[in-house]
């Protein structure tokens, strides 16, 4: 069946054509999907027996747009918003097999959701500290995981998660090298359905060394297990002095390096290639600089260019405020790189670099910032990486 859209001027319609207005056609999927501008004239279906998507970006669409979407598929398919775009409905964004409705589009940012069943309905769960939270006028039941703990299911359905990994630790210097600092854990948010009791595990921070290339990076924080659980890797380790370890670890932030000009470290992703976190900062090629800061959950450490003794600053860190409600609160800073001064720690939570013959300095438990790199001097260790945290709301 062929419909006329999109009209084009001066175009004559058959009588098949007419009656065919509403007979959109269907536009299988079979994983996840960005709609475009054309899928105002289709229904888009997902089919697909593990969990997919159905991204809405910004720019897309204009003022009265409607797009069918629907679900045929075993896995849960969730209708997600991108970057800048806001999607609200009565309903779940979540759609359960054989669920359905359509988007509204209110401008080209902003759009309402009709669900018209099919939506899997949040869960409850007790476990970690328990709290109540509004958030956008919606009323959640919020635990917080600070340890390693149990989510224990007592209704099955949705739980939107924030994961925090351990960050690295800060790396060890010598006589006339500083060490970097540390990178952040990893940051992974999302909504997923649990039917069933989930273990939880919080990553340690990484360890602080005075022993050249023993800087380590951060654990990882878990939801569940198997090749179902939801993970953040831990972030990476502060670069050092000796050869073998001038190049910050990577992870879900990366660490800094030193004096080595080594490249950006790599972040770690997500199974989904969701980025966690971001590159540590890159050291110089000279002696009895500072060294550079690790990466942070929303930012790049700092990197060392010039013959500066100051250490770079870490990676700025992740606003859980946007999650939990309330003030800012952040998250998963980078730690900053050791000097004759230290570099400051990202978003105050990574752990500031240390001054001349002083150790770096350690981030929070439960923060998941990176260590700070120590200062000038031997038998100085890097600061500890901060521990995670798992933070679970479900509606009531």
């Amino acid at each position: 069946m062929t419909t006329p859209f999109p009209f084009v001027a001066a175009q004559v319609l058959t009588a098949q054509q007419l009656n065919d207005i509403q007979n959109l056609p269907i536009s299988d999927k079979t994983a996840s999907y960005t709609l475009t501008a054309t899928d105002t004239y289709k229904r888009t279906i997902m089919n697909n027996a593990s969990a997919t998507t159905i991204t809405v970006n910004n720019s897309i669409f204009t003022v009265g747009d409607v797009i069918q979407v629907a679900n045929k598929g075993a896995g849960t398919c969730t209708i997600t918003a991108g970057v800048g775009v806001t999607i609200n409905t009565s309903g779940s964004l979540a759609l359960a097999q054989y669920g359905g409705g359509y988007l509204l589009a209110l401008s080209a940012s902003t759009f309402t959701f009709f669900n018209l069943g099919g939506g899997s309905a949040y869960g409850t769960a007790t476990g970690g500290s328990s709290s109540s939270i509004t958030v956008s006028g919606i009323n959640y039941t919020l635990l917080t995981f600070t340890t390693d703990s149990t989510l224990t299911v007592t209704k099955a359905g949705l739980f939107d998660y924030y994961i925090v990994a351990g960050g690295g630790s800060g790396g060890v210097g010598q006589s006339n090298v500083s060490g970097a600092g540390g990178g952040a854990g990893g940051v992974l948010t999302g909504t997923a359905y649990f039917s069933a009791n989930q273990t939880i595990d919080i990553g340690a921070g990484g360890t602080g060394s005075t022993t050249a290339g023993a800087a380590t990076n951060g654990l990882a924080s878990v939801i569940g297990t198997g090749t179902g659980a939801l993970s953040a890797a831990g972030g990476g380790r502060g670069g050092g002095h000796n050869a073998g370890s001038t190049f910050g670890g990577n992870g879900g932030a990366g660490g800094g390096s030193t004096y080595s000009g080594a490249d950006v470290q790599q972040p770690g992703v997500s199974v989904a290639n969701t980025i966690q976190g971001y590159g540590g900062g890159t050291g110089t090629s000279s002696l009895s600089v500072g060294a550079a800061g690790g990466g942070g959950a929303t930012a790049v450490g700092g990197s060392q260019t010039g013959a500066s003794t100051t250490g770079a600053a870490g990676g700025a860190g992740a606003d859980v405020s946007t999650f939990i409600s309330g003030s800012a609160l952040y998250k998963a800073g980078g730690g900053g790189g050791g000097g004759a001064t230290g570099g400051a720690g990202g978003s105050s939570v990574g752990g500031a670099g240390g001054n001349s013959s002083s150790a770096g300095n350690a981030a929070a438990a439960n923060t998941g910032g990176g260590g700070g790199g120590c200062g000038y001097g031997a038998s100085n260790a890097g600061g500890n990486g901060g521990s995670g945290i798992i933070y679970i709301r479900f509606k009531v």
